[in-house]
């Protein structure tokens, strides 16, 4: 396929789309948050963009402050077919999927084993889907949190017998509210990138879908929910972008430049950033190494190259949001020279993430 034809796909992509485009490009995990109100909504959105636009398998992970960390591999998950269908042989059952037959010449292999070895290759047969969307991660206790952020790292999980490994591609995105704690502090700095959808931005998948089925939204413990529209066919060979696309794309940024000073103005915000009074912190190695990624990421996206100051400013508006800690009032630095607590209380009033953000994406001469 032509390059120019991935990009004419990518212009018509809403940003919700955009970046699980950007997150499977570079391999990485993504947060998205919305409305409490509208969380089941995104919900639903998020399952069509993945399996409709990019052709993947996903699972839903719910998540409350009564998950427990031993639920974690079980609830990640999911029955594969192959392992359905050894299931079957060793009951002595044909194998029927639509309408068609499997032949027993197929497990030739498994039939002639012994008895013990064939029940020990099918102990634990399910898989890790492309996507996990886990909803309210940021409720769950922390050793839960962890357990997510191993996978993330190492793309492997382990149940009883199996060592399962995550296929390629693997996404992970965290699906939050807006109004809720952040994440633990390692998995957090380990999150790619961060994006707000608006409830008024609609949702433009779920809204064209005539097949999409309520759900039970009433659960309040951690459960995991293979998609109703894989189970229903509705997503079946229907997809935007195929894994050529992502490879086009994938090489296209490995082959991005940047030059020297477009490189120190990316430096000059991270610096901005530390030095900030209302920062606490947030602003680590493994954000600029994302922060780096990301520039490249997006070039290939607008037809470029290179890497453009322009891209530099969006990509520090994904990155360091979700990062960001807001400093208290009693451990802002002036403090320690006798700045009174009242005047630094007013200061701080009303200060997020991306006011921060803004300000110093302001103060930062830009390259021309």
């Amino acid at each position: 396929m032509e390059e120019s034809d991935v990009v004419d796909k990518i212009h018509e992509l809403s940003n919700l789309e955009l970046a699980t485009l950007l997150c499977l490009i570079a391999d990485q995990s993504c947060i998205i948050t919305t409305d409490k109100d509208a969380l089941d909504e995104l919900e639903q959105e998020l399952q069509l963009v993945v399996c409709s636009v990019f052709g993947l398998s996903s699972a839903v992970l719910h998540c409350s402050d009564n998950t427990k960390a031993d639920d974690f591999v079980n609830t990640i998950l999911v029955n594969d077919l192959a392992s359905q269908r050894l299931a079957n042989l060793q009951s002595g059952e044909a194998v029927n999927e639509n309408s068609q037959t499997f032949p027993s010449e197929e497990f030739d292999h498994f039939k002639s084993l012994p008895r013990s070895r064939l029940s020990d290759t099918n102990l634990d047969g399910r898989k890790i889907p492309n996507v996990v969307i886990a909803r309210d991660m940021n409720l769950a206790s922390s050793a839960f949190q962890t357990q997510a952020l191993d996978l993330i790292r190492s793309r492997r999980i382990c149940s009883g017998t199996t060592v399962h490994k995550a296929p390629k591609p693997f996404l992970m995105i965290f699906l939050l509210s807006n109004s809720g704690p952040k994440l633990i502090k390692h998995l957090n700095d380990f999150i790619f990138l961060s994006h707000y959808h608006d409830p008024e931005d609609g949702f433009p998948n779920l809204e064209e879908s005539s097949e999409w089925l309520d759900d039970d939204r009433a659960s309040t413990s951690s459960v995991v929910h293979k998609s109703r529209l894989e189970k229903s066919g509705i997503c079946h060979d229907v997809r935007v972008f195929s894994q050529a696309d992502l490879s086009i794309l994938i090489s296209r940024t490995q082959a991005v430049s940047i030059t020297a000073e477009v490189k120190r103005y990316l430096h000059n915000i991270v610096v901005f950033l530390r030095l900030h009074r209302a920062v606490a912190g947030g602003v680590s190695a493994q954000a600029t190494k994302h922060f780096d990624l990301l520039v490249r990421c997006l070039a290939p996206m607008h037809s470029l190259t290179y890497v453009t100051p322009s891209l530099v400013a969006l990509a520090a508006r994904k990155v360091y949001p979700h990062r960001i800690y807001v400093t208290s009032p009693q451990n802002e630095r002036s403090m320690q020279y006798g700045s009174e607590l009242a005047a630094v209380t007013a200061m701080l009033e009303g200060i997020t993430p991306e006011l921060i953000i803004d300000e110093v994406l302001t103060a930062v001469e830009v390259p021309l």
